[in-house]
């Protein structure tokens, strides 16, 4: 509200309405107040110590499969993407050509390209930082740096997240490995379930579209379907078919309501 006061010298009247903002400090270009350090570091705690611990799943899983402890390990330690992981050792325990399975895993990780494209403008990090960042660039990581008002937060997010995420999930995968192999039969135990039950706890909450429900919808129906037919490894290829198949029927969709208008 503007505030007017006459001057005590002259008895003019002066504008005494602030012009600068009226609460803390604004972030470049996003319009929202900046996040106390303790508040991202929290949120980025929260999300790194419940995936990481997941980790141990895969650990087992992957033991079962049949993979060293070594090979374990250092899958967790590279490759460091679970659905892609667990995509791998899942085809390599039903008996799935090794280069299959790679090319699944593959074809997994390729949406972590286009979240670094997006990070790479959001984080802005110098030259030298940016290979070892560029190991940290999953699903996790990404949402924590985007949910924040600023780049300083979202650097902060982003580092917290990734460290914390990358410590807990080989911690647990060494864990888990090692439980495998003085359980022995995982498959006995019921463990052999973990790496799809994970997988899917990770896969669900992002499917918040039409679009993207129907898109899962269909992959799994020629995941499935193809199962009994297919060498294992290969219906999980075809099903990256549904993403297309889904695209192509929403643009002739299109084309039609455009016709009709």
């Amino acid at each position: 509200m503007a505030e007017q006061t006459a001057h005590p010298a002259t008895g003019q009247i002066r504008d005494d309405t602030p012009t600068g903002p009226a609460e803390g400090p604004r972030a470049a270009g996003t319009g929202g107040a900046r996040r106390s350090d303790s508040a991202v570091v929290r949120d980025a705690l929260g999300v790194g110590v419940a995936v990481g611990l997941s980790g141990f799943a895969f650990g087992v899983t992957s033991a079962g499969a049949g993979l060293t402890l070594l090979q374990t390990c250092a899958l967790s330690l590279l490759v460091f993407t679970g659905a892609s992981q667990f995509a791998l050792v899942g085809a390599l325990a039903g008996g799935g050509n090794p280069f299959t399975a790679a090319a699944g895993a593959f074809f997994l990780g390729t949406r972590n390209a286009f979240y670094g494209l997006r990070l790479s403008q959001l984080l802005a990090l110098p030259g030298f930082a940016k290979p070892f960042a560029a190991q940290w660039v999953i699903d996790e990581t990404t949402a924590v740096a985007l949910a924040q008002p600023d780049r300083r937060s979202a650097r902060l997010g982003f580092t917290a997240t990734g460290l914390t995420l990358y410590v807990l999930w080989n911690l647990t995968t060494l864990l888990g490995a090692l439980g495998a192999e003085a359980l022995g039969d995982t498959a006995a135990w019921g463990l052999d379930a973990a790496g799809p039950a994970v997988f899917l706890a990770l896969l669900a909450p992002m499917l918040k579209t039409t679009t993207e429900r129907a898109t899962a919808g269909i992959a799994v129906l020629l995941g499935l379907g193809l199962l009994p037919v297919l060498p294992a490894g290969v219906p999980v290829l075809v099903s990256a078919l549904a993403a297309p198949a889904v695209l192509w029927f929403r643009g002739r969709r299109a084309r039609k309501e455009e016709t009709v208008r």
